[in-house]
């Protein structure tokens, strides 16, 4: 409980920073001096702190996240290379890769929502809704229209003529599933070569009578090597951030 405590402290230190940093009043002052003041947080440094705490969620569901790491896992797992690289490498690699795709998307948003509502020319509600418009765009973009049928019909709310009309909280689980569909049919695929490898080599070990060597000894490497001389890792990655531009 100690790295908690030690967390929300440093959240509270940091707050009135982050707070006077976009030129907000840390604290509320009301009532009469003399008789004792009301202080209270203002509404913005509230959104904020939410936003904090939220924001590994709206990570995970509404953006390419899932997908990325997904792939990435189950390419480590037919290199067969057991914890190389690391989950801490892959996961970064991920995050960074994940903010590579959807910069379009974060820049849309900070036109269209927060530099306006930092002008004060756009009020909160409409700030929150223009927000929506790019993530929603996004993320219909790549959901299949099965999944979308799918949840609304579990949803009860009847067929929706125009895909603008989804609820928010229907596409977010479609969006989820079809990304998980297409990191599983992208993992399938990268495994493909690396079990003929594997096959190769266990069969190759069985005709010469070597049944007690094991055939990840001698496929490993071949696959490495393989993997390296194909510039595996930025065919990976190119691959897959053009398939979020291709869909």
């Amino acid at each position: 409980m100690k790295p908690l405590r030690y967390l929300l402290l440093a959240l509270l230190i940091l707050s009135p920073a982050l707070a006077l940093a976009q030129g907000l009043p840390v604290l509320n002052v009301a009532g009469d001096p003399s008789k004792g003041a009301n202080y209270s947080l203002t509404l913005e440094l509230v959104a904020l702190m939410t936003a904090l705490t939220l924001l590994p969620s709206l990570l995970l569901s509404m953006t390419p996240f899932v997908r990325i790491i997904i792939v990435l896992s189950l390419l480590r797992q037919a290199l067969g290379t057991g914890q190389t690289p690391p989950n801490q490498v892959l996961v970064g690699l991920a995050l960074f890769l994940t903010f590579f795709i959807m910069s379009p998307v974060l820049t849309s948003v900070y036109d269209q929502a927060l530099l306006p509502y930092m002008n004060k020319t756009l009020p909160g509600d409409k700030a929150i809704a223009a927000a929506q418009v790019p993530i929603r765009a996004f993320m219909l973009k790549q959901t299949r229209q099965d999944e979308i049928a799918a949840f609304v019909q579990i949803s009860g709310k009847g067929p929706i003529a125009d895909p603008a009309e989804v609820p928010f909280s229907t596409l977010v689980p479609a969006f989820i599933t079809s990304e998980l569909k297409s990191a599983f049919t992208i993992g399938f695929l990268i495994y493909i070569p690396f079990v003929i490898i594997d096959l190769i080599v266990a069969s190759v070990l069985m005709s010469m009578g070597m049944v007690m060597l094991s055939p990840m000894m001698i496929s490993m490497p071949l696959k490495l090597m393989l993997f390296v001389l194909v510039d595996g890792w930025t065919l990976t990655m190119s691959s897959l951030a053009s398939s979020f531009a291709s869909m």
